[in-house]
Parts: structure tokens; sequence; C-alpha cells
């Protein structure tokens, strides 16, 4: 990183690793033809071919996909993730684990920027967090996922200092019909 005056720092590939952050030794090291930086470069989808047969690797690679998330790369650095992705990245760590039940999990607009296909197995993933004994709190906009929820709290019944009031609350078909809530006509659409 340059830092320049009364500018943005700039970020130049290293002279000495260009840009591969290992030293010559490690980049020596190779594993089916791949050095670590070469790995790194790949895309959770791409690296789903490549350790095809590593059932350990593909354990964490599936989930990131199945949220997902196939496009990110390996190596990509967490601050060039958005909210959404880093929130996803950290349920399918979540999803690895070993379900004890009796958590409780609080996303915010976790479907933001997925495909519809890519948010209904997002979908299916936090279901199974329910069916596991977990509570799953979830703050959403997209109909689609909100039709598939056991509980909604239609929270309104605007913004700022006209929000904030509960206007409706009940499993998706009871609040489709509630008088006085925005949310009501899009969802009994949706539905």
């Amino acid at each position: 990183m340059v830092e320049l005056l009364f500018l943005p720092s700039v970020f130049a590939p290293c002279s000495t690793c260009h840009g591969s952050r290992y030293n010559p030794q490690t980049l020596e090291v190779e594993w089916n033809g791949r050095n670590i930086a070469q790995v790194l470069e790949l895309t959770v989808d791409d690296a789903c071919d490549f350790f095809a047969g590593e059932a350990s690797v593909m354990r964490s690679l599936d989930v990131l996909r199945e949220i997902g998330l196939g496009y990110l790369r390996l190596g990509q650095p967490a601050t060039e993730l958005s909210g959404g992705e880093a929130q996803r990245i950290k349920l399918a760590t979540e999803l690895q684990r070993a379900q004890r039940g009796n958590a409780i999990y609080i996303l915010d607009e976790p479907t933001s920027g997925l495909q519809p296909s890519d948010a209904d197995r997002l979908m299916q993933h936090l279901q199974g967090l329910v069916d596991a004994g977990n509570t799953v709190v979830v703050v959403e906009h997209d109909m689609r996922a909100i039709t598939q929820v056991d509980w909604i709290i239609d929270l309104g019944p605007g913004a700022g200092e006209d929000g904030g009031r509960i206007v409706a609350s009940g499993v998706p078909g009871v609040v489709a019909e509630a008088e006085g809530s925005l949310t009501a006509p899009y969802l009994k659409a949706a539905l």
C-alpha cells in the first residue's frame, strides 16, 4: 500500500511475490498442478471441480455453493465482501457444525442480491436449522422468502417515526389479510 497525500491510498502488487502473498519456496509446493496462490484464485464453483475427490474440503465448498456464494474467490479478502455475503459465510460456518439445537440465529435480509433459485436454497438451509431445534429470526423484504416462514411480525405502518409498531403478526395467510398492513397486499399476491 502506498499512502498518498490528499488522495486515497493505492495498492500495487509486491515486486517480490507479484501479489501472491507467498515466498518462492511456498509457491514451489503444488498439489494437482496448482500452488496455494493459484488455489486461492479459484471461485468456490471452480474449487468444487478441483477438490471433487476430497470429501472434507467438499463439505465446506458445497455449503457455500448451496447458499449462493459459488462466485466468490477462495482467497477473497473479507473487506471486499458485501454485508450479505459476510452474513452468508457465517451462516455456512454454522451449517457445517454439528447441530445441537436451541440456538437463535438473527439474519438481516439474507436473500438480498441472490437469484431466486439461490434464495430458495438458502431458505431450505434456514429451515434445516429450524428442523434441528434452532430459532431463526429474519428481517426480510423478499415476499417469496416471507411466504416460507412460520411466523411473521409486520412492523410499521411506515418508516422512521411512522414505524416501529406491530401492525400484524401471525402465519403468512393471516398477515396477508391484515387491514392497515402495507405488506399484506404484496404478501397476498405472493401467496
